[in-house]
């Protein structure tokens, strides 16, 4: 169980990386791209790292029930 929460951590915090860089991408590039993805990609950002601090914390708990 262990190893499977610290893959999904992983890819949680790839997933919000990945998010910002095109939400970034897509703000610097502007125009009529920027205008419909910039908040897409701010709505991705949020909630992967929504995701990436509930699975931290089930991380943090189920580690120290089992140290």
């Amino acid at each position: 169980m262990g190893v499977f929460i610290d893959i999904m951590i992983a890819i949680a915090m790839l997933a919000v990386v990945a998010s910002l860089g095109l939400g970034i991408f897509s703000f610097l590039k502007g125009g009529e791209m920027g205008r419909e993805n910039s908040n897409r990609f701010m709505r991705y950002r949020v909630m992967s790292q929504a995701a990436a601090i509930v699975l931290i914390t089930i991380g943090f708990m189920y580690k120290m029930g089992h140290h």
